[in-house]
């Protein structure tokens, strides 16, 4: 397997998970393992050689149905749209049957593009990165774009960085990522969720916001028999979001781009997300929140999942 701790560059390892060709970054306690030509999903993140993601789905799940799992990219929406058209930038848009769709119906983490290139891979003293772009074009948002995502891996952190570069006309933003974040070894009870100070965006029994908010403190509370599935705003400047519990913590900081996240923590799975989102739910279609790529301009996000020991 390619070492990606030297300086030698590499594009391809010859890892194999769930039968695709994976790139595995390596720093310190650190790995982390991306699939380019699976939409760029990370599909692994271990700390001393424990997994941090949960990958019960599946590669093959998640390119069939979008079944969720690792750190998939939602784009180009994250979470739910509430009826199958929308307009944009001067577009009327219907999308075309076959996406993928939530319990209500609803289009739901947009399309799985394909076409990524890995640009360059490699390690620079005790860091290593992945930097891949795609171009997009799909009937489903038909406004011509450049992604690019460079992934880089220190001894203390997964780094994701997000650049989207629009071509004649604007391109709307309301992308995402899902980091599905486990605690290995320690019973879901017991984990030790930390959010914000924060605008919770209430919604309708479709998961839709209806425009209606409560702000609430920050708060340091065993998750115990707690479920979340939502969304928050006003977060406060490079807002952090930690689960911890058995001499771990693993934190998802915001560094730029994303005023808005989704907590997702199902009472009958021991898994957790910190979803950072550039836009609110829904946001392609009720314009709230909504913000563009200028024509010939980018918009660039980041955000990173840092790891540490805690004490209990």
């Amino acid at each position: 397997m390619t070492d990606l701790r030297v300086s030698a560059p590499a594009t391809v390892s010859d890892e194999s998970i769930d039968g695709f060709d994976a790139i595995r970054l390596a720093a310190g306690p650190l790995e982390a393992a991306f699939v380019p030509h699976v939409g760029m999903a990370g599909v692994s993140l271990r700390h001393n050689g424990e997994e941090l993601l949960s990958r019960e789905a599946g590669l093959a799940a998640y390119v069939a149905h979008g079944a969720v799992m690792g750190i998939p990219l939602l784009h180009p929406w994250a979470n739910r749209l509430d009826r199958p058209t929308y307009e944009a930038a001067g577009l009327a848009v219907r999308l075309p049957s076959g996406l993928p769709v939530d319990e209500h119906g609803l289009p739901i983490h947009g399309v799985r593009p394909s076409g990524w290139r890995v640009v360059a891979a490699g390690a620079d003293g005790d860091r290593a990165s992945l930097i891949a772009e795609l171009d997009f074009s799909e009937a489903a948002f038909p406004f011509a774009h450049r992604m690019e995502q460079r992934v880089t891996l220190s001894p203390s952190a997964l780094t994701i960085e997000t650049a989207l570069r629009a071509r004649e006309r604007p391109v709307p933003v309301s992308f995402g990522f899902h980091p599905y974040l486990r605690l290995p070894g320690v019973p879901r009870g017991e984990w030790v969720v930390a959010l914000p100070a924060r605008r919770h965006l209430l919604t309708d029994d479709r998961s839709i916001p209806s425009g209606a908010t409560v702000r609430e403190p920050a708060e340091v509370k065993p998750l115990g028999r707690r479920s979340f599935d939502d969304g928050y705003d006003e977060l406060g400047p490079e807002p952090r979001f930690t689960v911890s519990g058995g001499g771990r913590a693993v934190t998802v900081r915001f560094l730029a781009g994303y005023p808005v996240a989704q907590v997702f923590a199902p009472r009958d799975h021991a898994v957790i997300c910190f979803e950072p989102m550039t836009a609110p739910t829904n946001a392609l279609v009720s314009g709230r929140g909504l913000r563009f790529a200028p024509p010939a301009g980018a918009f660039h996000a980041a955000f990173e999942i840092s790891v540490a020991s805690s004490r209990e």
